[in-house]
Formats: C-alpha cells, structure tokens, sequence
C-alpha cells in the first residue's frame, strides 16, 4: 500500500511589495502552497497577511531554506 503523499510547502521571502502593500510586507516569511499550474504562468500561491492563499508574481520572491526546526515553528504558527 502506498503511503498518501505528504503536501511539500516552500519558504519564500518577499522581496518587493510595491503593488500589493495592504497583502504583502517586504522581508517577511511567507509560506508557498504547491501549484504546478500557477508555476507555469509565473506565478506562485502565497498564504499573505489575510491568512488565505492567493496568486502573486513570482519575481516579488525569493525561495529560502529554513532548518528543520524552524519549518515546524512557522507552520505551526501559519
């Protein structure tokens, strides 16, 4: 039996926030929920400041990496 698989987020940090200032803050952590269909349009699904997951241009982030530790820490908090 195959094991369900398990939804892998990714950590993206806002580096320009000039058209979305009430959605987004610059220099902030957010976390990206996997949409293969938004890549292709060069967009990604951020979970912003309202708590819900919407569409932005990809070129207002940039992907980090995060230890272990803190991964758990702010999906917790999410």
């Amino acid at each position: 039996m195959q094991k369900p698989k398990r939804a892998v987020f990714r950590f993206l940090i806002c580096v320009d926030n000039k058209r979305y200032t009430v959605s987004l803050e610059k220099r902030k952590i957010y976390v990206a929920l996997p949409d293969t269909m938004a890549l292709k349009h060069g967009q990604v699904r951020v979970i912003d400041e309202s708590g819900e997951d919407y569409l932005y241009p990809k070129s207002l982030f940039l992907p980090i990496t995060v230890p272990q530790s803190l991964r758990r820490a702010i999906l917790k908090a999410a």
